[in-house]
């Protein structure tokens, strides 16, 4: 983000993705109102922290896909999809293929 003053609530929500985060929560850490965090977090990333949140899970899900063996139920809970179909849905729209064959695909080779 180009805002400084969001930096460090951004770095805690990327460490804690595997819970369940609202705006709300975000805004409190920030120490700002919902609106206000709302706002400003759309001005420095171009994007509403809900989508922005949908985007790092699907991040660390391709990261765990590709350097871990874990089951994609697993991966699910850890990227804080809630179930192994959440993700599947999530990860088929922002990537455009499901989780195993984007595994096979990327996979680092053991």
């Amino acid at each position: 983000a180009d805002d400084d003053t969001l930096a460090p609530t951004l770095d805690w929500a990327v460490n804690h993705l595997d819970e369940p985060l609202t705006v709300e929560d975000l805004a409190r850490r920030a120490l700002m109102s919902p609106r206000t965090f709302a706002r400003r977090f759309r001005a420095a990333t171009g994007t509403t922290p809900q989508q922005w949140l949908l985007r790092q899970r699907i991040v660390h899900a391709q990261h765990l896909l590709e350097a871990t063996d874990l089951p994609v139920e697993l991966i699910a809970s850890r990227c804080g999809f809630g179930s192994a179909t959440a993700l599947r849905v999530h990860f088929r729209r922002a990537t455009g293929t499901n989780p195993l064959a984007y595994r096979r695909t990327f996979a680092l080779a053991s």
